[in-house]
């Protein structure tokens, strides 16, 4: 078990250290080549995968590892009030990630293969250590999830999972059946950010750490937003690109600030 522990430590410190150097090179002009982006993508980056199947086989191994944790874990701690509420909220996640989201998108632009082996190595990582690290490792002083730390985490946690829920309906029903091309996105967060789903994800992490407190936790909400924050600078710059009258005091994801 120590080794193991040694082992989830390090992951979680390389989870930070290539999500920071991917960081910059997005905010460098590096173009991320999935969705809108994908069709002007360099060949170098791989084959071009179906939307859909694409969210859900690169979102799944969240789900099977965290199955698997469940099976071989330590059940004192699975049973624990403040583990087993972040593991349902993982859970509940990446339920919807994996199951429901995919199924809901109206067509679905392709993802070069490169970046779908990309994603799906992180999920597979990152679905281990947050797994098993509540299921076998972490502990919390009885009572923990009482605390204002916890309570205030779980909170901002349902928070962002409620905005990016939304972010992904209105995005989900900007086109009326049969339409093409692309739309101003309105209404919710929409109204301040350009990356209102990215900023609902990165408010449901960090949450999620402020509760756990736990290494992998915090790796998993700085790797997030490391990885959608630039991504929603990018869609900000080309919604100001393709739309003259593109709100001006829309931001790209920190609402009133960037």
């Amino acid at each position: 078990m120590a080794n193991e522990a040694e082992v989830i430590h390090a992951i979680s410190v390389g989870m930070i250290l290539a999500f920071g150097a991917a960081a910059a090179l997005l905010l460098s002009g590096i173009e991320a080549p999935y969705g809108r982006y994908a069709a002007t993508a360099s060949k170098w980056w791989g084959w071009k995968v179906p939307g859909k199947p694409a969210w859900i086989l690169q979102e799944l191994p969240n789900l099977v590892f965290l199955g698997w944790a469940l099976w071989n874990g330590d059940p004192a701690k699975i049973g624990s009030p403040p583990n087993a509420i972040l593991l349902t909220a993982f859970a509940v996640h990446y339920v919807n990630r994996t199951c429901i989201f995919p199924l809901r998108i109206r067509g679905g632009k392709p993802t070069a293969a490169i970046p779908f082996l990309l994603a799906t190595a992180f999920c597979s990582a990152n679905g281990y250590v947050q797994a098993r690290t509540l299921c076998s490792f972490q502990s919390f002083p009885e009572g923990h999830e009482l605390t204002p730390r916890f309570v205030a985490g779980i909170l901002l946690f349902c928070v962002g999972f409620a905005i990016n829920y939304q972010a992904d309906d209105i995005l989900r029903n900007l086109r009326k059946p049969g339409e093409t091309g692309y739309k101003i996105p309105r209404g919710g967060m929409f109204e301040y950010v350009s990356g209102a789903n990215f900023f609902g994800e990165i408010l449901e992490w960090s949450g999620f750490a402020l509760a756990s407190g736990s290494l992998p936790a915090v790796a998993f909400a700085t790797a997030t937003t490391f990885n959608i924050g630039p991504r929603a600078r990018q869609h900000h710059l080309w919604y100001l690109t393709k739309f003259d009258d593109y709100p001006k005091d829309r931001v790209a994801l920190i609402p009133f600030v960037w």
